[in-house]
């Protein structure tokens, strides 16, 4: 008869501590993803909810307004030379007067009928006259990227300027970050009366596990002279790292830093987001500003400073997009001194879609980038 093997107490103790290490553990990371997925909540909840809107029209190219270049100033007219004199001969000595005889006297004759003797005049003068002197004529307006303060601020062909209705733009992402990389991203410009928000959304990797998302987000209110932020928020969350959350908030006299700093506001500042729009708002009213060689200063508040960006025009270019080429304006901006992980931003304008954003190179360093194309014509919102 075979006997029964019973199992030594000290493997059971070994198996029955594993088990509940393993439960713990299971426990553990439940926990843990619970606690993340909670403070993830509560940081999306912590930004303003997005308007809502529903996208139901594409915006077809148009051709956009001539702007006729700058014509340079008439020269003045020439004025004529005043005569010269004719140099003086000199004087001859005077010859002695030869002397002349009486002439004999003789009786006087009767006195003829005189006629009047008849008038010659002059011909006219073949040169025609000199004009008056005409004043100088003004300067061109230099280029500068001050909006128009008038309420009725024109969009290029003299009629008032209407903000558009809710605009979305859907972009293709090719880039470098430590590897090649590949994504979407959207510029959404969203309208309720005299309130916007500006939302930049990129996702890096698959929608369904996306390496890196970041969401820029600009709220606040039209104004004469555009956008005027009330506050922006940067969401970011990266695979195997903590999400990473900042608030800037713009007072009227100040702006609140993301790390409560306070700094002076000025005038017509805007922040990450609501730059593309302003630029577009700009080029709408003012589309002389568009000129290569030209520059637009644009004050900038980003998460850890203020500072004033000067962007170059740096030409026209052509962008290939699925529904056909596109005329752009090229411009980057202008940094004296650019430290380490500071992101510039290149930006290309194409005037035939209201002069909306079609590309957005974003580039820390030649070998870290992102690079935005427009993947489809503009949506629109209704009516």
């Amino acid at each position: 008869m075979a006997r029964e093997l019973k199992p030594h107490p000290g493997r059971r103790r070994a198996a029955w501590l594993a088990l509940v290490a393993a439960v713990l553990l299971v426990h553990a990371l439940v926990t843990r993803e619970v606690a993340q997925r909670m403070r993830d909540f509560n940081l999306e909840a912590a930004m303003p909810a997005r308007i809502e809107v529903a996208y139901v029209r594409e915006l077809e190219p148009t051709a956009p307004p001539s702007v006729a270049p700058v014509a340079a100033p008439p020269p003045a007219p020439a004025r004529a030379a005043p005569p010269r004199r004719a140099a003086s001969a000199p004087k001859a000595e005077p010859k002695p007067k030869p002397k002349v005889e009486p002439a004999p006297e003789l009786p006087p004759e009767p006195l003829a009928q005189t006629q009047p003797e008849p008038r010659i005049e002059a011909p006219p003068d073949p040169s025609p006259a000199l004009p008056e002197a005409a004043a100088p004529a003004p300067l061109a307006e230099s280029a500068s990227a001050a909006p128009p303060t008038s309420a009725a601020a024109s969009s290029g062909t003299g009629t008032r300027f209407e903000w558009p209705n809710s605009t979305r733009v859907s972009y293709v992402l090719t880039g470098n970050v430590r590897g090649e990389v590949a994504g979407d991203a959207q510029v959404q410009w969203i309208r309720a009366d005299n309130r916007y928000q500006v939302h930049l959304d990129i996702t890096v990797g698959p929608a369904f596990a996306p390496i890196i998302t970041r969401r820029m987000s600009s709220d606040g209110e039209l104004t004469e002279a555009g956008l005027s932020p009330h506050r922006y928020d940067e969401d970011t969350k990266a695979a195997f790292r903590d999400r990473r959350r900042l608030t800037m908030h713009f007072e009227p006299d100040a702006i609140v830093m993301a790390d409560g700093g306070r700094r002076e506001r000025l005038p017509g500042v805007q922040d990450t987001a609501s730059q593309f729009i302003q630029l577009s708002y700009l080029f709408s009213t003012r589309p002389e500003l568009l000129r290569v060689g030209g520059t637009i200063e644009v004050p900038l508040a980003l998460p850890k400073k203020i500072d004033r960006w000067i962007y170059d025009v740096l030409g026209e270019e052509v962008i290939v997009a699925p529904f056909g080429t596109l005329q752009t304006f090229h411009l980057k901006p202008r940094r004296a001194v650019q430290k380490s992980g500071d992101l510039v931003a290149e930006i290309w304008f194409a005037p035939a879609l209201r002069y909306l954003p079609v590309r957005i190179r974003i580039e820390q360093d030649p070998q870290t980038f992102i690079d935005l194309i427009i993947a489809r014509r503009p949506e629109l919102a209704g009516p």
